[in-house]
């Protein structure tokens, strides 16, 4: 299996998994400046992709998940799966309210026609619901994404309390 990037770039995936609710998939990132390896779990039904980049060297320390927010969909009759980034994103540090990040970025692509006034108000939609869900959780994010996905958003950072992959 690979992972083709926004770029075109093309890499093997060390891991993936299937659930009823989504796609795990874990790679390594050669050559990358500030992280080595990615987690992410595509979620269709939540609108997001949840992320963890193992950064290097302190870079991001406490970072945890950073959720980008778009439509994702698959697995279609070939076994593929899509993506596409509408923009916002949110960044959870453990033991903090996530942070709701490039609204300036929605826009533009607005402003340029990338995305419709249909896909600004479901990306704005979507973030609320996040931050909402994840307020009401405890701003625990991993609970909310738990508790919303229908099962667990399980990562290889099993201790994901301690406030920050590897």
């Amino acid at each position: 299996m690979t992972n083709t990037d926004n770029k075109g770039f093309v890499r093997p995936v060390e891991e993936y998994r299937v659930t009823d609710y989504g796609l795990y998939m874990s790679r390594h990132a050669p050559g990358h400046p500030r992280f080595d390896h990615l987690e992410s779990w595509l979620l269709p039904a939540l609108g997001l992709r949840a992320n963890i980049f193992h950064y290097q060297g302190g870079y991001r320390e406490g970072q945890r998940l950073y959720l980008d927010v778009g439509s994702f969909a698959g697995p279609d009759d070939a076994g593929r799966w899509y993506a596409e980034d509408w923009y916002l994103d949110l960044v959870d540090v453990p033991g903090t309210p996530p942070v709701l990040l490039d609204t300036d970025e929605l826009l533009e692509a607005h402003r340029d026609g990338l995305l419709d006034t249909a896909q600004c108000v479901e990306a704005v939609e979507i973030a609320t619901r996040a931050l909402v869900g994840t307020a009401e959780h405890g701003n625990d994010v991993q609970a909310w994404l738990d508790a919303a996905a229908g099962g667990v958003v399980a990562f290889s950072d099993h201790d994901h309390r301690r406030g920050g992959a590897r």
